[in-house]
């Protein structure tokens, strides 16, 4: 089993920065596929970011490309996503994701096995 707590979600003005965190239990962190997830309210969940076991390879939905970056530090059993230029409608909850599948990254969100609980982020204007 995978235990995954998300942190790092705030209120922020648009324009400004922020950085999700996400820790991971158990000791096959380094083998498995993370992504990034966030549900604005009313909407679906929705796929943002995606990075491999080795962090060499990271998809991204295009609505965050050139404005978010996913990364993971394998020694901290951590992943990463720093937003930058948030905008009003970048305003959800995000969720990190665990996927013990065999590809690099994965965009859709019934590839993953385990879930964070969710971290809210504000972006106010």
């Amino acid at each position: 089993q995978v235990q995954l707590v998300e942190s790092g979600g705030g209120l922020v003005q648009v324009g400004g920065s922020l950085r999700l965190s996400c820790a991971a239990s158990g000791r096959t962190f380094s083998t498995l596929v993370m992504g990034w997830f966030r549900q604005a309210p009313g909407k679906e969940r929705e796929f943002s970011a995606s990075i491999s076991w080795s962090g060499r390879s990271t998809s991204y939905a295009d609505s965050v490309k050139g404005r978010f970056t996913i990364s993971r530090d394998n020694a901290k059993n951590t992943v990463y996503l720093q937003m930058d230029s948030l905008k009003a409608e970048d305003t959800a909850v995000y969720y990190c994701a665990a996927s013990r599948g065999s590809g690099r990254t994965y965009t859709n969100q019934a590839m993953y096995d385990y879930w964070g609980q969710g971290t809210q982020v504000t972006v106010s204007s």
